[in-house]
């Protein structure tokens, strides 16, 4: 099992770091190059570089939360749950439907209802 993990191409566990302008504001963010790859496939959906992905991502978590404690993580798990939601059928799988053409609330459902049983209860 482990030789399909051990045995991947060094490159996409390399970390890179590029610098964007969030409002005018030069930031730096690193990631391991297989994320930026994925950022990459989410933003061609929509039309979008990854710079401009990132901003609107950006953007849109501090409208809905306020603020974001640490935004590379939540690039990183941007990327998983992309991944995710296309195993799970929420997201084809075919890249030229975009991404806003999707019923958000129907693909958050699925997702809450496949790990539902994973949460631990409080």
């Amino acid at each position: 099992m482990c030789k399909i993990f051990v045995r991947a191409d060094p490159n996409l566990y390399d970390t890179s770091t590029r610098s964007l302008r969030l409002h005018g504001v030069v930031t730096s963010i690193r990631l391991e190059n297989h994320f930026w790859h994925v950022l990459g496939e989410i933003g061609r959906r929509d039309g979008m570089n990854v710079n401009q992905l990132i901003t609107k991502l950006y953007d849109e978590i501090i409208e809905a939360r306020g603020e974001v404690q640490n935004f590379t993580s939540f690039l990183r798990v941007c990327c998983v749950r992309y991944l995710s939601l296309q195993i799970l059928g929420g997201i084809p799988s075919d890249v030229s439907v975009p991404i806003w053409s999707l019923d958000a609330n129907a693909v958050l459902a699925q997702e809450r209802a496949a790990f539902e049983p994973l949460v631990p209860a409080i």
